[in-house]
């Protein structure tokens, strides 16, 4: 079914939430995250046995590179109750999903919780925003069908880059630096892959390797997954949601000249719109 422009953040959010307890390490936030496929998790307050609230935390795999991987603390022994985020940053599920993605975006995060008065009862992530403007019938990604080369208006050309034979805490570490959730491998000068936090959070905590001396070439994503630069934005989202990932090479004539990521879309979302929600607020 068609999205509808004006859909309303209850209308997508996934009301089935993923909860853990207070006390879990981050070693068992990483298989869970990997056991489901999520890039982040809910986590219960004390003596709530189970619910969420406004006052409940989130992890998510940034806080797991940044918090733990970057700061070298060994994440068998750390526990959510120090890294995570709380309280929740909510939106009411009546409020219209632009209005989430300028929350997201003006707050730099990926994921935003649904309350009803004090209760958590969905979650929204920032591909289901994406999936919701690239299929709306009209609206800011839309309108991008009649610029020539889309690609080329919302990818970064300034692409991090780090050596495959470096570690993984020094590839988290610069990724906590930068602030960015991913970074392309050199070998002998050529791009070979990339990693991301996600590979970080799956084939290293989860699977207790060794930050300090395990190299990124050993947990790095290869091939690139990349698109071409003249195809179109909706091509790019669909590609991204195909093979569940949230960065793209941008290639012209097979060079790479770009980096596209999920954030891009909802980024260039927001400043379409900011305006209109700089009224409201």
């Amino acid at each position: 079914m068609t999205a509808r422009v004006g859909g309303t953040v209850g209308d997508f959010m996934n009301r089935y939430l993923k909860i853990i307890p207070l006390g879990t390490t981050i070693v068992e936030v990483a298989e869970r995250m990997r056991e489901k496929s999520l890039g982040s998790l809910l986590v219960e307050s004390n003596g709530t046995e189970g619910r969420v609230f406004n006052r409940s935390g989130i992890v998510t795999e940034t806080d797991l590179i940044r918090k733990v991987l970057a700061k070298g603390i060994d994440p068998s022994h750390a526990l959510v109750d120090q890294i995570m985020t709380s309280p929740l940053l909510t939106i009411t599920p009546d409020r219209p999903m632009l209005d989430a993605s300028h929350l997201m975006e003006t707050n730099h995060v990926r994921y935003l919780c649904a309350s009803d008065k004090d209760d958590i009862v969905g979650i929204i992530s920032m591909r289901d925003l994406v999936r919701h403007f690239v299929d709306s019938e009209g609206g800011p990604i839309r309108d991008l069908d009649d610029v020539y080369r889309p690609l080329s208006v919302l990818m970064r050309t300034t692409m991090e880059t780090i050596g495959s034979e470096r570690t993984v805490q020094e590839a988290a570490q610069l990724m906590s630096e930068k602030r960015i959730g991913s970074l392309l491998i050199l070998e002998k000068g050529d791009m070979v892959g990339i990693v991301t936090e996600t590979d970080f959070v799956r084939k290293v905590i989860a699977a207790r390797l060794p930050a300090r001396s395990t190299p990124i070439g050993a947990v790095m994503s290869y091939p690139l997954i990349q698109v071409d630069i003249n195809r179109t934005v909706r091509d790019a989202s669909r590609l991204m949601a195909e093979k569940r990932i949230r960065h793209l090479a941008v290639t012209e004539e097979n060079k790479t000249v770009g980096l596209l990521s999920v954030r891009d879309l909802v980024k260039m979302v927001s400043v379409r719109d900011k305006p209109r929600f700089l009224r409201k607020t």
